[in-house]
């Protein structure tokens, strides 16, 4: 499955290297082995969209060990999409405080 690369947090290399893949490939080709830091996981996506905010609970990801970041695969991502755009009902809705920073 191809995984697109939509991170969560601010961009860090996975694995020691900017483009892990390369590396793996680079270190396999010198018969280094190279520690799978990545995990397959059930996560929650939070997201702001027309000044409304959405949670969509158990995405699955693949999750970086070492960083936290996120990694989607494009058919998630899309129906994430049509989560959001569509006319379902979300399962549920919940009230949450907000506070500015003062």
């Amino acid at each position: 499955m191809t995984w697109r690369f939509l991170m969560r947090f601010r961009q860090r290399s996975c694995g020691g290297s900017t483009n892990s893949r390369s590396m793996l490939l680079t270190k396999a080709s010198f018969g280094m082995k190279m520690k799978e830091t990545m995990v397959d996981a059930k996560v929650t996506y939070m997201l702001e969209h027309g000044g409304k905010f959405y949670i969509v609970e158990r995405v699955p990801a693949r999750v970086c060990k070492e960083t936290g970041e996120q990694y989607f695969a494009p058919e998630t991502v899309e129906h994430i999409q049509a989560l959001i755009k569509g006319s379902k009902k979300p399962d549920k809705i919940i009230e949450t405080p907000v506070y500015e920073y003062a």
